[in-house]
C-alpha cells in the first residue's frame, strides 16, 4: 500500500477550527498579531496589502494570494502605506465574523479572509516542525473556496459539524501544503515530496518506520550518493535525516501510547527499536518523560 507521508502527518495533527473572520481594510492602516503558536491562514480576496513574518523581509499579497502559517509567529499586516512609526491600528467589528480595519467610512481598499485553528493531537510539537514555517500559494481559487466553507460550517451548527470541520481543514492544509511546494518559503516536508529523489526516500521512511534505516540505505532510495542526500534532505525539509526519522518515530510511539494496545516491547519493535529499554531511553532523551509515564498521563487525563 502506498503511505502519503503529508497525509499522514495532517490527519494525526487533528486540525480543529477556531475563528474565522471577514477583514475589510481602507486607507492607511497596520495590525501587528502576536505569536500564538496557533496555525493561521489568510485569503486576499481583493486589494493588495504587505505582510511580514517572524522579522522577515515583507512581502506583498495580492488578490487570489493564500498564506498558511502552521505555527503562528509575530505577524505584521500592513496597507502598502502604513502609519509612520510603530502605531497599530485596532479592529472594529461590523458584525458577526465581519471586521473592519482603517478608514471606517467608504468603500474597502482591502478584503481578506482570515482564519485560525487549533492541532488536537499531543503530537503536534512533534509534527509541526516537519511543515513549513509559512507557504504562499498564488492564484489557486479552490482555497478561498475551501475558506469560505469552513466559515459557513464554524457558523453553522448543523449534525456532525465537527467531523465536518476536521475534514475541511484536513483538506485546506493538504491542499495548501501541496499547492505551495514550489513557493514555500521555508523548508519542510511538502518542499521534500516535491522533489522526486527525496519523496522516494521520505515515502520509504514512513511506510516502514520500524526499519533500521541508515542515512546510506534512505541515499540508496533516493538514487544519491549519501552526502548529496545529506545536504539536500537537510536543506529541504529543514532536518537532518535521522532526525527527521526521529520525530516521525516518536510521534508514532506516542500515538500507540495513547491507543494503550501494545505492551512496550511491541511499541519498541513498530518503531524501530530493538528493545524496550533503548526505546524508553530514546523517548525519554526526545520527549523529557518516559514513555510509561507518558502513558499513564495520557490514561488518567482519558
Amino acid at each position: 500500500m502506498t503511505v502519503d507521508p503529508l497525509a499522514e502527518i495532517v490527519t494525526l495533527l487533528q486540525p480543529a477550527a477556531r475563528l474565522s473572520k471577514l477583514v475589510e481594510c481602507a486607507g492607511s492602516w497596520r495590525i501587528h498579531r502576536q505569536a500564538t503558536g496557533e496555525p493561521f491562514y489568510c485569503a486576499v480576496l481583493d486589494g493588495e496589502c504587505r505582510v511580514a513574518v517572524d522579522g522577515q523581509p515583507p512581502m506583498v499579497l495580492q488578490a487570489g494570494d493564500f498564506v498558511l502559517v502552521p505555527a503562528m509567529r509575530d505577524l505584521i499586516n500592513e496597507s502598502l502605506d502604513p502609519p509612520a512609526g510603530r502605531s497599530v491600528s485596532v479592529p472594529r467589528q461590523v458584525s458577526d465574523g465581519h471586521v473592519r480595519v482603517g478608514r471606517q467610512d467608504g468603500p474597502a481598499d482591502l478584503r481578506m479572509r482570515i482564519g485560525h485553528c487549533s492541532f488536537g493531537s499531543p503530537n503536534a510539537d512533534l509534527l509541526v516542525p516537519l511543515l513549513p514555517q509559512m507557504v504562499l500559494v498564488r492564484g489557486q481559487s479552490r482555497l478561498v473556496t475551501l475558506m469560505q466553507l469552513v466559515s459557513d460550517e464554524t457558523r453553522a451548527q448543523r449534525p456532525a459539524r465537527e467531523l465536518v470541520l476536521e475534514r475541511l481543514l484536513e483538506v485546506l492544509l493538504i491542499e495548501a501544503l501541496r499547492c505551495g511546494a514550489e513557493t514555500a518559503a521555508s523548508p519542510g516536508l511538502s518542499r521534500g515530496l516535491a522533489d522526486e529523489r527525496l519523496a522516494a526516500a521520505l515515502c520509504a521512511l514512513h511506510a516502514r518506520p520500524e526499519h533500521p534505516w541508515t542515512v546510506a540505505e534512505l541515499a540508496a532510495e533516493a538514487a544519491l550518493s549519501r552526502s548529496a542526500f545529506f545536504a539536500r534532505f537537510s536543506r529541504t525539509v529543514g532536518l537532518p535525516p535521522m532526525q527527521y526519522l526521529q520525530a516521525w518515530r516518536m510521534a508514532l510511539a506516542r500515538r500507540l501510547l495513547r491507543e494503550r494496545e501494545l505492551g512496550m516491547d511491541e511499541v519498541a519493535e513498530r518503531v524501530g527499536y530493538g528493545s524496550a529499554s533503548a526505546f524508553s531511553v530514546a523517548f525519554a532523551r526526545h520527549s523529557g518523560v518516559a514513555p510509561a509515564r507518558y502513558a499513564r498521563t495520557i490514561q488518567s487525563k482519558a
